[in-house]
């Protein structure tokens, strides 16, 4: 117990990006954006997601959740 609070306090661990999450999980399986069309949506949207220049709506949360099982927690971020 006081190991665990003593390291909750000085080595913190930040919630994950969520489109590093994404590419993690794209990398682990093996996956290109393509695959990711069903989830979020046509595959130029799949590009400005990875790209960061769109963000993920709910539905691509909910969706990227339940067919690549990326826990909601890293898609929700901080």
């Amino acid at each position: 117990m006081v190991i665990e609070s003593y390291e909750a306090k000085h080595f913190t661990i930040e919630a994950a990006d969520p489109i590093e999450a994404i590419k993690f999980r794209m990398e682990q399986q093996g996956l290109t954006p393509k695959d990711l069309v069903p989830s979020i949506g046509k595959p130029n949207r799949v590009y400005e997601v990875l790209n960061r220049k769109r963000g993920l709506t709910m539905e691509m949360v909910r969706n990227l959740h339940k067919n690549l099982d990326i826990p909601l927690e890293s898609l929700i971020g901080a």
